[in-house]
């Protein structure tokens, strides 16, 4: 699996504690850009509406070669293709209070896949502590390499 965008915020607020694996409706236009790297997740989210799911705010830049660039909205909501399973699944967590965040765009044999994390958000003194862990944790590793 190729890695093309990711959303770093999504690790940093929200504790996820499970990940799941998603295909995205997408137009051929939307493709082409998304595998030139031409994608962002930063402020995107996932909200469930009659039984399906979407991902919203995700902005994926106009293909350059595009026929009709003036149709194409950067920041349309997205279909998710999920099972019938996974989504009451999502469901059942969502009214646990857990929140649906989209973590990563994957290229997987030629098809776009939607990394989602499921998790709670992190209060303001998690947050602190994850940078205090990440700061002894590179300084832990320079200390080593020297």
């Amino acid at each position: 699996m190729k890695l093309l965008a990711k959303n770093k915020r999504a690790t940093y607020d929200y504790e996820l504690i499970e990940r799941l694996v998603a295909g995205l409706v997408l137009s051929g236009d939307e493709v082409k850009s998304v595998k030139a790297g031409h994608a962002s997740l930063k402020g995107s989210f996932v909200f469930l509406r009659d039984g399906e799911a979407f991902l919203t705010n995700a902005h994926i830049t106009p293909y350059a070669n595009a026929y009709n660039k003036a149709d194409i909205d950067p920041l349309r909501n997205r279909k998710l293709l999920l099972h019938r399973k996974q989504l009451s699944h999502l469901v059942e967590q969502k009214k646990d209070g857990y929140s649906v965040v989209p973590t990563a765009l994957l290229l997987e044999r030629g098809l776009l896949k939607l990394e989602i994390g499921i998790g709670r958000g992190k209060k303001q003194y998690d947050k602190r502590e994850t940078i205090k862990r990440r700061e002894n944790d590179r300084d832990l590793a320079r200390t080593v390499r020297r």
